[in-house]
């Protein structure tokens, strides 16, 4: 599942009844009274730890029979739970394979599937001594992942079954590849191939038999060690170098902010290949003992909410904005519109005199939600205001989070403390945060600089030092103030990067690069246009465009004199044949005919700005 391709089921939520008749025997005078002054302070008890590896062993050692992962073998069956103990011997016993039997140590390697226990075995075992991962997203058309599996130099391929098909197209072209690896398959070793499950099984017996070497392993903090690409596609993408000091100050940092506790549970309903959801889904909630439960799919959200109860759900606007729309139209249906309403500014008043019933006067809205949930965090893209504040209004914490994969990825995050709808959050405590030339409003551009910092782009020191400069602040290309309180909020992009709804980042250079390869075009411009009022398309989401200027002394000598109108239909073939070679959610939607040159810089360089606002 990917972020791109949030195509929203219809959710089915029980009718609201919201009954009051519960309520009215509460007893007020005698619940308990909480002091309502609210924390200004970060958490003294932040973890420090220095590598993943650390709060690993750590966790399986202090909660060896609490639940890790949970998974459903297939939709019909319960929820499978692993503890701690049963995972930490996996990834041990992984990691032994991988170095002792297939010599897989200080080698590159790509994960790449849907979400499932295999993946995160297989990362955590490449995090605590393996070699370099590369999660990959397991969307890429084949000629885009072939380009990664040889960018990375992948010496080996940990795949879902779902993914069998497609590494067996590329099996030939990518001859340096020395083992492909199935998960959820205990098959030995033939060739090149060999089963997940048969690799683990074969590092306990080597443990077993007195080999524990690989948990011996020493991990250096600053070791580059996993690899993420940053819109997984042609070579123009870039590679983020991490390593796993990056990892482990993001779990320092979140636990400053956010207190998460052992009996939490995670639903993970993103795809792991984010640097978003493999960070801050999985290594934080393991570094504080807590489980997760892995959602089979979109259409299967609500029931595997209702079945798994979790407490929190790290997710994207667009998710979040569509479960409020469900919900509250339950609730209009039901005729109860009025009734949450005034109950919401009853709660709020108690809540601010110490008293927080909220729980009990919306069990109803939680019980839909698997009646535990407690952590909401929103992070990728924009969100609306209302939606935030609504959730607070029901007991929700509301947490929105800013980042990029070069900064692992926190850079703020809402403390639990202090929540502040519409803001990105706080920088983190390590960080420090500033604004670029700052205008009348405060706006500029948003520089950081942290411990969770990338090493830079893979094998581009010329790109890595455009971004980062000599006093090692990045360059987010991220327009925002910082207002009085410390809370960060972004108001643009400096970048020419089109950001989705649902928070995919999408690099125009790229998409143009493809296109001017077409003998029909003289030059091209890609943005996102804003759908016309009144029109079917999502208000929100923008619409990818190609504005072209068509090479007409090309098309003539190719098709003739031909009219303009077959010209717009020869060019608009080609963009059909370009995206062929693009991830869905990249495909151009729409096109213009460029008249006139493009308005250039002296260095020959289109003047976006001025040519998307004439």
């Amino acid at each position: 599942m990917s972020l791109r391709d949030f195509k929203i089921p219809k959710f089915k939520f029980k009718k609201m009844k919201m009954n009051l008749e519960e309520l009215e025997k509460i007893d007020y005078e005698k619940l308990e009274k909480k002091d309502h002054k609210k924390r200004t302070t970060p958490y003294e008890d932040k973890t420090n730890y220095k590598t993943v590896k650390e709060f690993f062993t750590r966790a399986v050692e202090k909660y060896p029979n609490e639940s890790c992962i949970l998974e459903k073998p297939n939709h019909k069956e319960p929820y499978k739970v692993t503890t701690y103990r049963e995972f930490g011997e996996d990834v041990m016993a992984l990691g032994t394979a991988l170095t002792k039997k297939i010599n897989l140590k200080d080698k590159r390697v790509i994960i790449i599937g849907e979400t499932q226990y295999g993946w995160y075995v297989s990362y955590m075992a490449m995090l605590c001594g393996v070699g370099i991962a590369v999660p990959t997203d397991r969307e890429l058309p084949l000629n885009e992942l072939e380009n990664i599996v040889r960018r990375a130099k992948a010496s080996a391929i940990i795949y879902s079954p779902r993914k069998a098909d497609d590494i067996k197209k590329i099996k030939e072209k990518v001859s340096d590849v020395e083992y492909f690896i199935e998960m959820k398959s205990d098959k030995q070793i033939e060739g090149k191939d060999v089963g997940l499950e048969y690799l683990i099984e074969e590092g306990k017996r080597i443990i077993s038999q007195g080999d524990k070497s690989f948990e011996k392993i020493e991990i250096d903090p600053e070791e580059f060690k996993i690899l993420f690409f940053t819109s997984g596609t042609t070579s123009n993408s870039k590679g983020v170098m991490l390593n796993n000091r990056n990892l482990a100050e993001n779990i320092n940092a979140v636990t400053a902010y956010v207190k998460l506790y052992p009996t939490d549970r995670l639903f993970s309903v993103l795809p792991l290949h984010h640097c978003y959801e493999s960070t801050i889904g999985f290594l934080y909630p393991m570094s504080q003992g807590a489980s997760i439960a892995i959602c089979e799919g979109l259409r299967y959200i609500v029931p595997n909410l209702q079945e798994s109860h979790p407490t929190a759900i790290l997710t994207v606007p667009l998710l979040v904005e569509s479960l409020y729309k469900k919900i509250n139209e339950k609730i209009v249906k039901s005729k109860k519109d009025k009734m949450v309403s005034a109950m919401i500014t009853v709660t709020n008043l108690l809540k601010n005199a110490g008293i927080d019933i909220k729980r009990k006067v919306f069990k109803e809205i939680y019980e839909n939600l698997g009646g535990n949930l407690r952590i909401i965090v929103s992070a990728a893209a924009p969100i609306e205001k209302s939606v935030g504040e609504w959730l607070e209004n029901i007991g929700i914490l509301f947490l929105q989070g800013y980042g990029l994969t070069e900064t692992a990825p926190i850079s703020a995050l809402t403390p639990d403390y202090a929540m502040n709808v519409g803001s990105c959050g706080k920088p983190i405590v390590q960080a420090e945060v500033k604004i670029k030339d700052p205008n009348e409003n405060g706006e500029g551009e948003v520089l950081i600089k942290t411990p969770t910092l990338m090493i830079g782009y893979y094998e581009d020191e010329e790109e890595t030092k455009k971004v980062i400069d000599e006093e090692g602040f990045f360059h987010s290309g991220d327009i925002g103030y910082i207002d009085d309180n410390g809370f960060i909020y972004l108001t643009g992009r400096s970048k020419n990067v089109i950001v989705t709804q649902n928070g995919k980042n999408i690099y125009p250079e790229e998409i143009e690069g493809l296109l001017n390869k077409v003998d029909e075009v003289k030059e091209s411009l890609i943005y996102g246009k804003k759908p016309e009022a009144g029109s079917k398309r999502d208000d929100k989401e923008l619409i990818i465009t190609a504005r072209v200027l068509p090479d007409y002394d090309k098309i003539k000598e190719i098709h003739g004199d031909i009219s303009e109108e077959e010209v717009k239909k020869i060019i608009w073939q080609k963009i059909k044949e370009v995206n062929k070679q693009l991830t869905s959610y990249k495909a151009i939607k729409d096109m213009e005919i460029k008249e006139g040159e493009f308005e250039k810089t002296s260095t020959m360089k289109i003047k976006r700005y001025k040519e998307l606002n004439k």
